[in-house]
């Protein structure tokens, strides 16, 4: 008798869950979510598996995902192979020739990868990059005044080609290669490329999946993690120094994508198992939360 209703509280437990659930599937339902998928979460076999399957529950729900993803340490390890050290410049990968064919090939493996497990889980999935259809359009990208070689930086997005798949039930897994005017292949940051594009496609929410819990007050105080801010608390935190380091091109993509249409911006520690549900369809969430609207008025 013990044993029942043990097991009967689990599938209560299951039932509440799923009844709290409800109204954020209704909301979201038909909704744009781009999710920028990166860091651990990619390399980690286990992770990756979590990732795809929460991305795969979205569609089955209702949601129309899109997935931007990166692969810098990928491209890394095989730089190294070729017997060449990779450079980077403010964060930048400096991009010679050679560098850039590698990172193509090595973002259309992991793209196509990305797409087979998405596949497994019965949900129809399209690998592309943004030189399909001219979809990134880009230009040379400097640091500081310095050459990075075919790094870009977005200056347009054609959304035509994602529309189509979206409404002929595809999720589109985008691999960050733009194109540029005479049409030579540029490597582009995975999280301005993820920006540009929810900003393109008017996305509900861009999800970005790091290897941080989200935004702190202070780093080194794990209590002092911000769940929401607004966009003047956000530029506040920028301006007084409370974001720095990598976190602040990130947070400055976040505001760029809100001020551009997007509702609201999401930074979630990737390496947690199905962060992506539990930031969008529970109460409480996890993660740093950027609103449209002010939080008080």
């Amino acid at each position: 008798m013990q044993e029942i209703n043990d097991n009967m509280s689990e599938e209560m437990k299951k039932a509440a869950v799923l009844n709290e659930a409800l109204p954020f599937i209704r909301e979201f339902n038909g909704k744009k979510v781009v999710v920028k998928y990166g860091g651990s979460a990619m390399v980690d076999d286990k992770l990756k598996l979590s990732v795809i399957r929460d991305v795969a529950l979205l569609k089955l729900i209702g949601v129309k995902p899109i997935i931007v993803h990166g692969g810098g340490k990928e491209i890394s390890k095989w730089v190294r192979l070729t017997g060449k050290e990779p450079t980077f410049i403010n964060g930048l990968r400096v991009t010679d020739e050679e560098t850039m064919e590698i990172a193509e090939m090595v973002l259309n493996k992991v793209n196509k990868g990305l797409v087979a497990m998405m596949e497994s889980h019965g949900v129809k999935a399209v690998g592309i990059c943004g030189k399909d259809g001219s979809m990134v359009k880009t230009r040379k990208k400097l640091a500081d005044g310095q050459d990075l070689g075919y790094v870009g930086e977005v200056t347009d997005v054609d959304s035509k080609l994602l529309d189509v798949l979206l409404d002929n039930d595809y999720v589109p897994v985008i691999a960050p290669i733009g194109i540029g005017d005479n049409h030579e292949s540029y490597n582009i940051n995975a999280d301005d490329a993820a920006c540009a594009i929810a900003t393109a496609i008017g996305a509900e929410k861009l999800v970005f999946l790091t290897d941080i819990e989200g935004v702190f007050m202070d780093p080194n105080d794990k209590k002092t993690l911000i769940s929401e801010m607004d966009l003047p608390q956000a530029r506040d935190y920028i301006r007084n120094g409370v974001v720095g380091g990598g976190m602040l091109p990130k947070l400055n993509n976040c505001i760029e994508a809100i001020e551009n249409g997007v509702a609201r911006v999401h930074i979630l520690d990737g390496r947690l198992e199905h962060c992506l549900l539990l930031e969008l369809f529970t109460t409480k969430g996890i993660g740093t939360a950027i609103l449209k609207e002010p939080l008080f008025k």
